[in-house]
């Protein structure tokens, strides 16, 4: 019986582990969605150690510069070519 109930107890706090951080976008990722969308070039850039240095998108009306230094820090800098 004990082990009936931690094996419940395991089985509820893994299934809320992972469904409580499903489907949550960064806002990097959500700039990036809506860039692709409006048909945008997308250039990306690497660390050594894979990951993402420098995203560079730009369509017609925009241009969205995102950059992620090694510390896991982000600038995003947008600008309107109008």
């Amino acid at each position: 019986m004990k082990k009936f109930i931690m094996l419940a107890v395991f089985a509820g706090s893994l299934t809320f582990s992972v469904t409580s951080c499903r489907d949550q976008k960064t806002e990097e990722r959500t700039i990036v969605d809506e860039m692709r969308d409006e048909g945008a070039d997308v250039k990306v850039k690497r660390h050594d150690d894979g990951t993402t240095k420098k995203i560079k998108m730009e369509t017609d009306d925009k241009k969205v510069k995102i950059k992620t230094d090694e510390d896991g820090k982000t600038k995003i800098k947008k600008k309107d070519k109008s």
